[in-house]
């Protein structure tokens, strides 16, 4: 025997359930969320680690990271030596109306000039003032939160390690 209507008398009953519930909406201008621990808000830039290698740029699949920079020549070190040249920095913006927040920039930059800052309030009235240059960027730097800790049986790091040896051949010595 087949009974009509069930299907319309179980999402009735799914509705009135719903309607009975407390309500979990969070007024978010005045109530700020909790966000979790190392959230992806936007990139920040540590320009004085950028030495405008371009890595960013060629890797990201949105081409949404301008970089503009020239060449400085730097005189010898020591006397009868060459001279050496080296990228300045110019101009470094990411256009997050293109950006797709996937953090490549991030993990191919050596440097470590990239960061992810939680912050997430940059919203702009018109599309073209999402273009965020080096000030905005620099001004992000002072959000990002520490690295975690190393677990506690962790090996030491590498670097940590030949820095501890050098210090030992140099006796010292700064």
């Amino acid at each position: 025997m087949k009974v009509y209507g069930l299907g319309l008398l179980k999402g009735l009953a799914v509705t009135l359930r719903t309607m009975t519930r407390r309500s979990v909406t969070r007024q978010y201008p005045e109530v700020q969320p909790e966000l979790p621990p190392r959230s992806r808000g936007v990139i920040a830039l540590l320009a004085e680690n950028c030495t405008s290698c371009m890595l960013c740029a060629r890797e990201c699949p949105d081409w949404c990271i301008y970089i503009e920079s020239h060449k400085e020549t730097l005189p010898a070190a020591v006397e009868g030596g060459r001279e050496r040249n080296r990228n300045v920095l110019d101009r470094f913006a990411i256009d997050f109306s293109l950006c797709m927040y996937c953090g490549i920039c991030v993990e191919v930059c050596p440097f470590d000039a990239l960061f992810w800052s939680p912050e997430f309030e940059y919203a702009a009235q018109d599309i073209t003032e999402l273009t965020h240059e080096v000030d905005l960027l620099r001004e992000w730097m002072w959000t990002v939160p520490p690295p975690p800790a190393l677990d506690a049986g962790a090996d030491t790091a590498k670097e940590i390690l030949a820095a501890a040896k050098a210090d030992e051949v140099d006796g010292g010595t700064p």
